[in-house]
Order: C-alpha cells, then structure tokens, then sequence
C-alpha cells in the first residue's frame, strides 16, 4: 500500500513541481542563459534520431566547382551572418545566440566529416531550440544542395569557391 500511494504521489508530485517551477520565472529562457538540465542531451539526442531517419542518401547534382562556387554564394548571402566567413572575427548575431552557431569555415568547427545529407536536412529544416532557420521556403532543392556539398568540402575548395567568400571592401568615404 505506501508503495503504491509513493508512485501515485512520485506521479503528481513531479510534475506540479515542473510546472511551479516553470511558472516561478526562474527557468533559463533568454538567449543568454545556460541550457536547462538534460535540455542538451533531450534535444540532441531527438536531434540525431530526426536526422537519421530523414536525411536523404546521396546528393542529386555533382560536387564540383561550380556547385562549390554556387553554394559560396548562398553560404555568403545565407549563411555567413551567423556562421561566419573564413579568418574573418565571429561576425555580431552569432554573439547573442545560445548555443553558439558553430563557425562553420573555421577548420576546427567545419562539417566535412559529415554526409552531404545530413547538411542537407539541416539546412532545410532547421534545428528547433538552436536559432538555426529551415531554408525550405526560402531556398530551392539545387540551393540546399549547393550549399551542402560546399560545406561538406569546405576544407578542400577551389580557390573560384575561396575568392567568393572574400568580403567585399566597403567603397571609401568620400571626404568633404
């Protein structure tokens, strides 16, 4: 008999000490805070499971230089503002963000160990609870795959890919 009214307690008690909790306004829900417990790990974990059973197999169009070119060009305009460009300081918006996006020209946070796929499913769904968007709506099927094989090679590029992701020097002020 205790043991079953402990479970029925465990089983009420838990959950309206969540949602006290919750309601107190001490959950950690600005983008500064440090993630809640297990919030990692649920959210990864859900994360990797997603990607497994819904990323696709091999890309639809070829990994060459002018995918590599094209995808630059999107990362560039798409991308950059929070990912950030190469030897280039971590541009302002990924500053604010928690977790922080990863810096994805940089040699120790590039993707290219990871398939083109899973980049793919990335960019076009986004990943909840990160900031990162889905590109679905906004960028073609090529598009995402442009950019996916580009980042998936990003540390072999042709130098037409490299030179695209130079920025572009700001025009001079004119004096008065």
């Amino acid at each position: 008999m205790k043991f079953i009214l402990g479970l029925i307690i465990g089983i009420i008690l838990v959950p309206v000490a969540v949602v006290l909790y919750l309601l107190s306004g001490r959950a950690p829900v600005a983008a500064s805070d440090p993630p809640m417990p297990f919030e990692k790990r649920i959210a990864k974990t859900a994360l990797n499971a997603a990607i497994k059973n819904g990323m696709p197999g091999a890309a639809p169009i070829q990994a060459n230089e002018a995918t590599f070119l094209a995808g630059a060009h999107i990362y560039r305009e798409d991308c950059a503002m929070c990912h950030g460009l190469p030897n280039q300081p971590v541009p302002i918006v990924a500053k604010g963000m928690s977790p922080n996006p990863p810096q994805l020209l940089q040699e120790k946070e590039m993707v290219t160990d990871d398939p083109p796929g899973k980049i793919y499913w990335q960019a076009k769904n986004g990943i909840r609870l990160t900031g990162m968007p889905g590109f679905n709506a906004s960028l073609s099927d090529t598009q995402l795959w442009q950019v996916s094989l580009f980042l998936a090679n990003a540390d072999k590029l042709p130098a037409s890919a490299q030179q695209e992701l130079t920025p572009a020097t700001p025009a001079p002020t004119p004096q008065k």
